[in-house]
C-alpha cells in the first residue's frame, strides 16, 4: 500500500462499454475514465475487445495524459471495453499495478477492473502460492483473477466462475470484468463501494462507479448494482444474479457522499451534492460561532461551506482560488515538495478575509499538517480569526475496504484532543461532524436502504479484518509474499 501522506488516498474508478455494434468503445471508455479521473490520478488503463481479441494500454499517469489521440486510434474499434483509473491501496504506484488486469487462461481471455480492497488478501496470496500461482503484481486485483481463473476451469461460464470465487473474497470490490464475448459488473456483499449502470439511446450498456461517468457518454442512469450482485451483459441483454445478496448488511462507505464522489453523482438515489450540503449544515447547529464569513476547502469543502452559511445564516464567499494544473497534494512524493504544491495550488483571495473572522469548512484532518498550512495562508491574508469546521467525524481507526486511511499511528485525532489539534493546526476554534449525523448525510430516494461503513470513525468494522490490526505490518506481510514470490 502507498504510505499516507497529508490527505486521504482516493479510490479508483472502474468503467465498462457494451455496445451491439462495432465501435469506437476506447474512446468512450476514455471520455468515462475522464469523468472518473477525481478517484485515481496514479495510472489507468483501457482494454478494447474486437471480436475476442484484446487490445489493451495501460500506465502512469492522469487520463488524458496517458491517452493520446494516437494511443487510443491504436486500441482500435470493438463492442466492448473495460477502463480503470488508480490510486493504489495495495500494491506500489507502478505501471505493473496499472489496470485492467489481462489474463490468458485455460477457456480463453478476461479483463478485469477493481474498486476497492480486500481484507483476506494475504491469506489468498499465500494459499495460491502454494499451490503454484505467480503473482507478477502487488495488488489484491490480480488475487481476485487468479481465483476467478481457477474458478472457471470447472464452472460452466464466466459469470459462475465470478460467483464461485465471490465465496472465498473478503471486502470491498466492485468489479468490471469483460471476457470475449459477455461484460460483467459485480459488487461485494456489504456494498461497500457503488456500482451502477446505464444505457444509451442507441442500446449500448454501461457500468461505472458512479452516474456522473455515464452523463459523460450520454448514457442514462439504470439503477445502482444491489450488494452482492453479479450482472451480466450480453447479446441476449442483461442478466442478474442475485445469489450473494442480502447476506451481510448494507454498509456503504459513507467517506463516498464527504469526499471521494463527485458533487453531481448520485449514489443510491441520493445527491452527493445535496448531502455535502447537509453535512455543512449539521456542523453549523452541532459547532455554532460568530464569525463574518464562511469560505470552503476547494473542492469537496465547497459544498459543506454553502450548507454551513445557508444553517448559520454566516455570509459565503470564496475564499481561495484553486489550481486546476496541480495534482493533489498526497501525490508528492516527499514533504517539502508537498509544502511547495499547497502553497501553488492554493491561493487565498485576501479581500475576502482580510480583516475577517473566518469559518473554514474542509472534508477532513488526517495528519494535520496540510490543514495547518491553509490557516496560516488564512493568518498571512489578513483574516483575524480562523474557526475550522470539518465535515467527517475525526479518524480513529485505519481503513481496510479502499480508503488509504493510514495505522493509528498516523493520524493525529488518535493522540490529541480536539482543543490540543485546533493549536496545533492554529485555529481559533475546531468542530467536527458527529458520527451520528454523518450516518444521516444522504436522503435516498425510491424507497433505496442504504446503511454505511464509519469503521473509520467508530471502529465498528462491518467483516473481518487482517488479523495483524497494525496497517503497517499487514502491508509488510503482502510485501513479504511477493518477495517470496519473485525469489
Amino acid at each position: 500500500m502507498t504510505p499516507l501522506t497529508n490527505g486521504l488516498h482516493e479510490e479508483c474508478g472502474v468503467f465498462g462499454v457494451f455496445a451491439k455494434e462495432k465501435t469506437n468503445v476506447a474512446a468512450t471508455t476514455y471520455y468515462g475514465l475522464f469523468a472518473l479521473q477525481h478517484r485515481g490520478q496514479e495510472s489507468c488503463g483501457i482494454v478494447v475487445n474486437d471480436d475476442g481479441v484484446f487490445n489493451s494500454y495501460k500506465d502512469t499517469g492522469l487520463v488524458n495524459d496517458v491517452f493520446t489521440p494516437e494511443r487510443l486510434d491504436g486500441l482500435g474499434q470493438g463492442n466492448m471495453a473495460v477502463g480503470h483509473v488508480r490510486y493504489g491501496t495495495t500494491g506500489a504506484n507502478a505501471r505493473l499495478n496499472a489496470q485492467p488486469i489481462l489474463v490468458n487462461h485455460y477457456k480463453g481471455r478476461m479483463a478485469l477492473a477493481h474498486n476497492g480492497n480486500l481484507v483476506n488478501t494475504y491469506e489468498l496470496r499465500h494459499e495460491l502460492e502454494k499451490q503454484g500461482s505467480i503473482f507478477h503484481t502487488t495488488s489484491d486485483t490480480e488475487v481476485i483473477s487468479y481465483l476467478v481463473t481457477k474458478e472457471r476451469l470447472e464452472a460452466p461460464s464466466i459469470e459462475e466462475a465470478l460467483n464461485r470465487a465471490m465465496n472465498k473474497i473478503n471486502g470491498a470490490y466492485s468489479l468490471v470484468i469483460m471476457s470475449p464475448a459477455k461484460l460483467i459488473a459485480a459488487r461485494d456483499e456489504n456494498g461497500f463501494r457503488p456500482l451502477c449502470y446505464g444505457i444509451t439511446n442507441e442500446g449500448t450498456y454501461i457500468g461505472a462507479s458512479e452516474s456522473c461517468a455515464l452523463d459523460s457518454v450520454g448514457a442514462k442512469f439504470v439503477r445502482d448494482l444491489l450488494p452482492g450482485e453479479i450482472v451480466v451483459f450480453d447479446e441476449s441483454g442483461v442478466r442478474s444474479i442475485k445469489d450473494h445478496c442480502g447476506k451481510r448488511p448494507h454498509t456503504l462507505c459513507v467517506f463516498e457522499y464527504i469526499y471521494f464522489a463527485r458533487p453531481d453523482s448520485v449514489i443510491e438515489g441520493a445527491s452527493v451534492h445535496e448531502a455535502r450540503l447537509r453535512a455543512g449544515a449539521f456542523l453549523a447547529l452541532e459547532h455554532p460561532v460568530q464569525a463574518d464569513i464562511v469560505i470552503g476547502v476547494p473542492d469537496s469543502g465547497i459544498d459543506a461551506a454553502i450548507g454551513y452559511s445557508h444553517q448559520s445564516g454566516i455570509p459565503y464567499g470564496i475564499g481561495f482560488i484553486k489550481n486546476k494544473y496541480i495534482g493533489r497534494t498526497f501525490i508528492s512524493p516527499g514533504q517539502s515538495s508537498r509544502e511547495d504544491k499547497v502553497r501553488i495550488k492554493l491561493n487565498v483571495v485576501a479581500s475576502v478575509v482580510k480583516g475577517k473572522r473566518v469559518v473554514l469548512i474542509d472534508d477532513s484532518i488526517v495528519r494535520g499538517t496540510t490543514s495547518g498550512r491553509i490557516v496560516k495562508l488564512l493568518r498571512d491574508a489578513g483574516a483575524t480569526e480562523v474557526h475550522m469546521r470539518v465535515s467527517a467525524p475525526p479518524f480513529l481507526n485505519p481503513c481496510y475496504y479502499g480508503t488509504d486511511i493510514d495505522s493509528r499511528e498516523h493520524l493525529i485525532a488518535c493522540h490529541h484532543s480536539i482543543k490540543e489539534i485546533s493549536d496545533i493546526i492554529g485555529t481559533d476554534s475546531l468542530g467536527y461532524l458527529s458520527v451520528e449525523n454523518a450516518k444521516k448525510l444522504a436522503v435516498h430516494a425510491n424507497g433505496c436502504e442504504c446503511g454505511y461503513c464509519t469503521a473509520c470513525f467508530s471502529g465498528e468494522y462491518p467483516t473481518n479484518i487482517p488479523t495483524e490490526m497494525h496497517k503497517d505490518k499487514f502491508d509488510r506481510k503482502i510485501s513479504e509474499s511477493k518477495e517470496k514470490t519473485t525469489t
